[in-house]
């Protein structure tokens, strides 16, 4: 009697497999059809597939979610080209932090998210002047008088796929304009469309030094207009009025937040310290999501010179840290998934999840990365991207962002 073979459409052979979604961490292989994750197991029964990938060299994870990017390129002065943070960078979704608004979705929308490959998602920015373009350091944010919750509450409301939070700033210069009222703001948002806001954490823009807040104080204070669920960005920043700031012990306001469910992300871009990371980790005190804050020059348009970091270069940085590599990977997995309240489908490698993977190799030898404030930390590994698997479709990655993680670097 003839036995009717298992078909599929890509087979991924005897690969190194982290799902924290499903607590494997082994030698598996995974079956893809029609898009989606069809079968997972130490060894496949005997099956049929159009191509398969002998994976034996490589660490297969979950799709790579990078919660935090800036992509709306070209009508921001910063924005990137969505897939070369995403599929070119070993990401298969990202999530756009802010750099679209009410004003801006709707071109966001049609410029970006149609045409990527990357699933792009965002984050209304709460408080956007509607004349002026992002990146606009002075004039680009607006006071909390002419935000419009509601035409912020219906936009994410018609558009439930893709808008899954709300961006608001919590910096000295900010605070210093419009004391807490954007935050204020930002609450009532959150609390009507029950999604998270995302709260950037650090000096950005121009201080009116008249009232500049205590930097000691600022986080704090802007934790009473959060909940959880809602997410502190650049956790491990070095600036003043960060997480940290300048203190060698982790305060008591910050280990209390978490325990009441405020996220961290690493939020990597321009102001990741090695040494903030080392001091908040020997406490136990981890990055529920680590994201890059990928986006170019806020100074010139279509300027990526800057972007010197990726997130595939920030998990090899904190495990280098110490951190350990499956809650790594739980960092740009699951816990992100979690964020998006996607879980079902994205974060995880589950049967009937859409097919969406990255595939990395754990580069062995010293080299050498670089943080904020030119520290050097070497490294004894790192993971590079090799290749995604979005909807079902295998892509390699051209890596032209992986700048961290390209150049042998002298030790």
């Amino acid at each position: 009697m003839h036995t009717q073979l298992n078909s599929y459409d890509l087979v991924l052979k005897n690969g190194w497999v982290i799902d924290p979604s499903q607590s494997l961490n082994g030698r598996f292989d995974v079956a893809i059809c029609d898009g989606k994750i069809a079968a997972i197991a130490e060894q496949l029964p005997p099956y049929e597939t159009k191509q398969e990938i002998a994976a034996s060299q490589y660490l297969i994870c979950p799709g790579f979610i990078d919660l935090h990017v800036h992509v709306y390129e070209w009508a921001t002065t910063f924005g990137v080209a969505a897939d070369d943070v995403g599929i070119n960078a070993g990401v298969t979704t990202i999530v756009d932090q802010g750099s679209s608004s009410p004003f801006t979705f709707a071109g966001f929308q049609s410029e970006v998210i149609a045409k990527s490959k990357t699933d792009v998602r965002s984050f209304l920015l709460v408080n956007h002047a509607a004349n002026q373009t992002i990146g606009s350091i002075l004039s680009g944010l607006e006071s909390p008088q002419k935000v419009k919750i509601e035409t912020l509450i219906k936009l994410a409301q018609a558009n439930p796929q893709i808008v899954r939070g709300f961006k608001v700033h919590a910096d000295s210069g900010s605070i210093s304009r419009w004391g807490m009222g954007v935050l204020a703001l930002a609450r009532q948002i959150g609390d009507q469309t029950n999604l998270p806001l995302y709260v950037h954490t650090g000096e950005l823009f121009p201080v009116v030094e008249a009232n500049r807040p205590n930097p000691e104080k600022l986080v704090e204070n802007a934790l009473t207009y959060m909940k959880a669920g809602d997410i502190l960005g650049h956790c491990y920043s070095c600036q003043p009025d960060g997480l940290m700031g300048i203190r060698t012990q982790i305060p008591q306001w910050l280990l209390a937040a978490i325990e009441q469910g405020i996220l961290l992300d690493l939020g990597h871009g321009l102001k990741f310290s090695f040494a903030v990371a080392r001091r908040m980790l020997a406490q136990g005190v981890f990055p529920d999501t680590i994201s890059s804050d990928a986006h170019g020059s806020f100074k010139n348009l279509h300027d990526d010179s800057t972007l010197t970091y990726s997130l595939c270069g920030a998990i090899s940085k904190l495990v280098a840290l110490g951190l350990d590599l499956e809650k790594a990977i739980a960092a740009v997995t699951l816990n992100p998934a979690r964020v998006l309240k996607a879980e079902t489908e994205l974060g995880t490698l589950k049967v009937g999840s859409i097919a969406d993977i990255s595939i990395l190799q754990l580069v062995e030898g010293e080299w050498c990365f670089f943080d904020a404030l030119e520290e050097k930390l070497v490294a004894q590994q790192k993971l590079i991207p090799v290749g995604v698997v979005r909807s079902g479709e295998f892509i390699q990655p051209s890596g032209r962002f992986l700048r961290d993680l390209v150049a042998r670097a002298s030790a």
